[in-house]
């Protein structure tokens, strides 16, 4: 019984290893630098369709390492933003919008070939300041991301982010984002 346990668990070190070293993410590297930009879109669904584009801007920097997710390779990350509005639009003054952010997050791989990845992912973090559209300092984060591999160390990623507070308080309008993000493996 004790070499099967044995086995079991030199199984899943190896498997953990490989999946660590074949992360779509970041292929053989262990860091990764992204910038993503995003676009604004006014809408209170967690994947809101793209229809009323607003004048509110999300720019972030993040850094990644390798890990897995029940045994999925995945992608833990330290992520640092800051919201852009300028003017008025669909009734919300967009200017009062302009908040920085920092937040944690993990990103799952649940489809990949040879050049691409398709992805999902969660976060949570806090806002600078609270305010009518989202009640709360508290933020959760959900993104969809599609990744392509330009080279070993380069990808471009389109992605769509959600930021709410998950109905921890009474306002909770949302952000949400269609953008694109370069990453840099290293």
């Amino acid at each position: 019984m004790k070499r099967i346990y044995a086995f079991l668990a030199f199984s899943l070190l190896v498997f953990s290893a490989q999946a660590k070293t074949n992360n779509p993410f970041m292929g053989k590297y262990e860091n990764q630098i992204a910038l993503n930009i995003g676009q604004g879109v006014n809408s209170g669904f967690l994947i809101p369709p793209p229809t009323q584009l607003v004048p509110f801007y999300f720019l972030h920097f993040q850094y990644s390492q390798p890990t897995t997710f029940f045994k999925l390779p995945a992608r833990q990350s330290i992520n640092i933003g800051q919201t852009l509005g300028f003017g008025q639009k669909y009734g919300w003054d967009w200017d009062k919008y302009t908040i920085p952010m920092i937040f944690f997050s993990e990103d799952i791989v649940l489809l990949q070939g040879k050049k691409w990845y398709y992805s999902t992912g969660m976060g949570v973090g806090l806002q600078a300041q609270q305010n009518e559209r989202i009640g709360s300092k508290l933020l959760f984060q959900f993104k969809i991301i599609y990744g392509y591999k330009i080279n070993e160390k380069v990808n471009l990623e389109i992605f769509m982010q959600h930021f709410s507070n998950a109905n921890t308080a009474i306002e909770n309008n949302s952000y949400a984002f269609y953008g694109l993000g370069i990453t840099y493996n290293f």
